[in-house]
């Protein structure tokens, strides 16, 4: 008798598989989000406990994971209308029940939540905030119906780092609610950038995405006062930071590079300067972010 063939995970299966979850996920973002949490915890001039700090990288994840889930299950529709979304896995019917994604996204929070607990209720408040912001006020409420969408969305971000200040009892230390607000004003530059590139695919979506809805060099100049008051709190921590010469050698050079690519999105407004600004808004948070971490959490 002939054995029936068995599938079996290939390499190249497992591949799909993991591009498949980086995608719905969003485990790129994700990345940041829990980056930005730790540098909130050590900016708060707390020693972290490992314990604590353990809780705070594995709620934070699951519950950025699980938002961006159930963001794509909400979104899935409009995400097919647009190229740059329309390879996304609800978009494409890679799931035979697509209301499971709306489940684990939903089931992924409820654990972060609950494991934030164990440290204390401030970090749970705040990684609840940041879950419910992101879907229910931007991609629920703003998202399909103002401009202002991710300027109010960017809060989302600013309850990572305020996370990350409540797992060490400080949420509302100065240093974190400037790093906060750091993210908060850093968020339009880096979206309405990515929005000037792919302005089409958001007009065709139906998304009023602020460059969807004006001219690319109005767009440009918004992007442009976001990138000021960027650059004002990123230098603003210049003065809590206990190694201020070690926060300043990679913050002050990262801010001068952000201004320069916005200063060119501003002399030449269109898609090829605005995704050389978006690309390096990824960088720029980053370097940020791990100067935050050294110079507020070494000895």
């Amino acid at each position: 008798m002939n054995a029936t063939p068995v599938a079996i995970l290939t390499p190249a299966r497992l591949s799909s598989f993991m591009d498949m979850l980086i995608t719905l996920f969003k485990l790129r973002v994700v990345v940041l989000l829990v980056f930005s949490s730790i540098a909130g915890a050590l900016v708060a001039g707390a020693i972290p406990n490992a314990a604590h700090m353990t809780n705070l990288i594995v709620a934070g994840t699951l519950a950025a994971a699980g938002a961006s889930a159930v963001n794509e299950y909400i979104e899935r529709d409009r995400d097919a209308l647009m190229r740059r979304t329309n390879k996304r896995p609800l978009p494409m019917s890679r799931f035979t029940h697509p209301g499971g994604v709306l489940l684990l996204g939903a089931g992924l929070i409820v654990a972060a939540v609950g494991l934030s607990l164990l440290n204390n209720a401030a970090q749970a408040a705040w990684v609840a905030a940041g879950a419910l912001i992101y879907i229910v006020i931007y991609t629920l409420w703003l998202k399909p119906r103002s401009v202002l969408n991710i300027v109010i969305g960017g809060a989302a971000g600013s309850a990572a780092v305020i996370s990350g200040g409540a797992a060490v009892g400080a949420w509302n230390h100065p240093a974190v609610l400037l790093l906060g607000l750091l993210v908060f004003t850093w968020t339009p530059v880096h979206f309405w950038s990515l929005a000037i590139v792919h302005r089409n695919d958001y007009i065709a979506a139906g998304f009023p995405m602020l460059p969807a809805r004006t001219d690319v060099p109005t767009a440009a100049r918004w992007v442009a006062l976001h990138t000021l008051f960027t650059a004002v709190a990123g230098i603003g921590l210049i003065a809590f930071a206990p190694h201020t010469v070690l926060y300043a050698a990679f913050a002050l050079p990262a801010t001068a590079w952000l201004g320069y690519d916005t200063v060119q999105l501003l002399r030449a407004p269109g898609a090829r300067s605005a995704m050389t600004l978006f690309k390096f808004s990824n960088a720029y948070l980053g370097i940020v972010l791990l100067a935050a971490m050294l110079a507020f959490g070494l000895p």
